[in-house]
Order: structure tokens, then sequence, then C-alpha cells
């Protein structure tokens, strides 16, 4: 046992009571946070032209500022990005994080020295919890692997741009330092097939305890591992017994993931965002995830039903209730304000605040009035393999509005790792979780709009080749669960399995 791992436990128990102070006085932090962001960014650029200098209340902030996406406060952005400085927040950001819009092309986030250790330290106490609440740090000693964007920076008018992950490669303490991988150079390829095979290479005799990713691409990994050398994870790894990961569900992947590996293993959830680490999973005994409210980040939250309305209910933390689907809003010491990052949440609890991120709200169907959510597509697919021997590997929906015959219906495009017996029994489990679930999409249903859906199988790989074929491949770039419109469908026609 190292000196690492004997002071760990301690460290990470006084950690956690830190925490779980603010946690339990949540209201108090966040009015803390509201008035010192409002304060900061009192003589910026965006602070004298919505009133900051008026606002005493949220009632105050809700009446100067707006709700924004990232066109709204564009043209701010723009002058940040030409080298301006006090526009979104005191003095320059040090860092832009570049990220794809659907609308916008690149986005660049700013992250300023501010908000940059908060990313770090919620990165941190992630694994912290998991430490206190086990009592084991053996992994300490072990090897770490983080797959990520490449680590190197480009210069925009004095500010280092790249992708987040590829930033925080750059903050990875120092006693953690001969742990990591993959090397430096290896991180640094931009192909991404050649970046995991090389990280096959340089992991695939070490003892790995800690692996960290988005789902689709750790799986990339482990399924490169087991062709090389015909063992398990478990087998090539033994002292690997947790995986870190976020931006997607993981319950689509589970099963997967434990037949590669080879045994069950304990799993930490993080909630990072160009614009800001929002939550992590303090407990692997509670559902959902720590919300981030001692961070430099002050929330609102619009309920996902309400978010099209001419005008929305918009809401603090004080307001927020067990079982909604919200839409969260961002106010942030990176300078966004009243920033809608696209996604929708529920609250698991109340006291402390944790929650789960159930889609985005640009993601949805409803071609025909439905309403179907991420939520709603991922529990009836789990819920439909649960106890099976099915395996999915990736999936998404669409709307099939203008069948060739028949009437419209939406369309699950599925790859498989071990395919159903039966793959109308699993349409037909699938369809029955969606009608429960959704008065909507049954009254579509029995009213003879929509017939039940239709399950396309995508061949293996499938949605690697998709990725690729959109420049899409690698990273931190995931498929969306489902979508309005057929834009993906038409092209994933190309790779479906004959």
């Amino acid at each position: 046992m190292s000196v690492k791992t004997v002071f760990a436990i301690p460290f990470a128990k006084r950690v956690r009571k830190r925490v779980y102070k603010w946690a339990f006085q949540p209201h108090r932090t966040q009015e803390k946070v509201f008035k010192k962001l409002i304060s900061k960014a009192k003589n910026t650029a965006f602070g004298k032209d919505h009133h900051f200098d008026k606002i005493q209340s949220y009632t105050d902030f809700k009446k100067y500022v707006p709700i924004n996406d990232y066109e709204g406060l564009r043209s701010y952005v723009d002058r940040i990005v030409a080298g301006e400085e006090n526009v979104l927040w005191k003095g320059k950001p040090i860092y832009f994080a570049k990220t794809s819009g659907t609308t916008s092309g690149a986005k660049y986030i700013p992250i300023t020295k501010d908000s940059m250790p908060t990313h770090i330290k919620a990165a941190r106490n992630a694994l912290l919890f998991y430490i206190a609440e086990t009592n084991d740090a053996s992994f300490v000693d072990g090897k770490m692997i983080f797959l990520q964007g490449s680590p190197v920076l480009e210069d925009k008018n004095g500010v280092n741009l790249g992708r987040l992950s590829g930033i925080v490669a750059h903050y990875v303490p120092k006693y953690l330092q001969k742990n990591r991988l993959p090397s430096w150079e290896t991180n640094c390829i931009e192909d991404w097939d050649t970046k995991v095979n090389a990280i096959v290479e340089e992991t695939i005799n070490e003892d790995m305890t800690v692996i960290s990713g988005i789902p689709s691409w750790v799986q990339m990994y482990f399924e490169k591992l087991i062709e090389k050398t015909g063992k398990t994870i478990t087998e090539l790894f033994p002292n690997f017994n947790f995986f870190i990961y976020g931006g997607v569900n993981f319950e689509p992947y589970k099963n997967k993931f434990e037949a590669l590996i080879g045994k069950k293993i304990d799993y930490i959830e993080l909630y990072p965002a160009s614009e800001g680490f929002i939550a992590y999973q303090d407990s692997q005994n509670e559902e959902g995830m720590l919300l981030q409210l001692n961070s430099g980040i002050f929330y609102e939250f619009i309920p996902a039903e309400d978010f099209f309305n001419e005008h929305p209910t918009r809401i603090s933390l004080e307001d927020v209730q067990l079982g909604v689907n919200y839409v969260i809003i961002l106010n942030t010491n990176a300078g966004l304000w009243g920033y809608n990052i696209g996604d929708t949440i529920e609250f698991t609890s109340l006291l402390p605040y944790r929650i789960k991120v159930t889609g985005r709200i640009k993601h949805f169907i409803s071609a025909f009035g439905e309403h179907v959510i991420g939520k709603e597509v991922e529990k009836a697919l789990n819920d439909s393999i649960k106890g099976t021997e099915t395996n999915v590997s990736e999936f998404t929906v669409a709307p099939q509005v203008n069948p060739e015959e028949g009437l419209p219906y939406h369309e699950w495009f599925i790859e498989f790792e071990n395919e159903p017996e039966s793959l109308e029994d699993l349409a037909a489990k699938i369809d029955a979780s969606m009608q429960e679930q959704n008065i909507y999409y049954f009254d579509l249903i029995e009213g003879k709009v929509l017939r039940p859906l239709i399950i396309r199988k995508v061949k293996k790989g499938g949605f690697h080749e998709y990725m690729k074929s959109i420049g899409k491949f690698g990273g931190q770039n995931k498929i969306p669960q489902l979508s309005d419109n057929r834009k993906i469908a038409d092209v994933l026609q190309n790779f479906l399995k004959e």
C-alpha cells in the first residue's frame, strides 16, 4: 500500500464533509453565488447592457436578463474572440472550449480563471466521494486512462482554443502524472482509429484500474483489446473495478459492457459541459448526481413542456419539484447569462439536490404531437431487453412521416451486439412501453394515426461508419438517441444489416 493510498481515504472523507456542508444549505449557497456573479459582472459590457447595477433579487434578474442560447450571446462572444476585454466577464478568458453547434457552426465557449478550477475540483471530488464511500483507494496505485480529445491547443487572439477534454488534460495533478495513460504523444493523435490502436498498444500490458470516457468510444477500445488478445477486460486488467463516464445514458450500454469486462463493476457518472461542470455521482447507493451549487453557477429551470411557450415559467432551485422534466439554464463565472445548454434534467432528490439527465430539448419526436423525449425511448429499450441475452451497441429513433405504404411510424435504428430471438417481439415490447409512458403516443396508436414502431438492424460497426461519414468520429461526439427529422435516419439507411 502506497503513501498515496494511505492518505487518500481520510482526505476524501474531509472533502466529502465540506461538500455536504454546502449541499445541505442549498438555497443559502445559491444566493451567495448569485450575488457574487452579479457583483463581479456589473461593469462588463453585458452587465451594463442588462442593468446589473439595478439587480437586487432573482425577480429583478429575470426582468433584465432574457433566456439565451449561443446565438443569443454570439455578438458578445464574437467581441471576446476578437480580443476585447470585460465583455461577458471581467478581463479575458484563459481558454475557449470549441464545440460543434447544429445551427451556429463552431462555438467558442469562454473558460475563465474563475471557472476553470471548478471543472478540475468537481472531477477530483467525484473520485474522492467514491473513495470515501467504499473506503478503498487502491486504484490510485494503478494506471488510469481517460479517453479524450487532443490536448494540442491553438491560439485565438491570445486565448488558447481547444476541446474541453483536451484543455482539462493540462490540469492532471502531479501525483497522478505517473499513473496516467495514454502518453502525451498518443493523446495528440487526431485520427480516432489510429489513436485507439495506439492506446491499445500502450495499455495492453499495464495494470489499468480506472478507465474513463464516453461509453461508445470506450466500448470500441475494449473490443480492440479483446480482438487482439482473446481475453476479457477483467483477465487483462484484474484490478479494474470502476468506470467513469458522462455525456450519455449508460443503461443501453451496460449489458454489453459487463459482457466485455467479464464481471459487474461500479460506475461513476459525471455531468461535465464546456459551459460548466454541473453534477457528479456522489454515491453508489443513491439515484442521480449531486448538483454543483458552489461552483460559480447559478441555476434556473424551465418546465420542458412550457419551454416553447411565448412566456415560459422560469424558476430558481427553491421552486423545483421531483419528477418534472426541466430545461436547465446556467449563469456562470465564465460569463454565460440565462444560458440554455439544451439539456433536460429531472430531480431525483431535493436534499441534497440530485439530478439525472433526461435528454435534449431539441432532441425529441413530435412529428404528430406525441412529444416523445429521450428518457422515454431509453427506458422502453432498457426495460425490453432486461433479463434477456440481447445487447445493444447503439441506437437512434426518428419519425417516418411518409412511408411508401401504410400508416406513419417511429423508426428505430439499432445496432445489436447480441440480437434478440425475435425482432418483432422486441419491437412489440418497446412499443408497449412507449404507449404506457406517453399518453400522446398511446392515443396516436389507438386512433390509427400511427402504427407500432419498426426496428431496422444496423450492421455491426455501422454507427461508427456513419460518424466517420459525417466527420464526427471519436472524441466527445455522440449520436442523438432521437430526433424530430430524417437527417440521421436517411443516411443510416446506407449502414443497415442485409
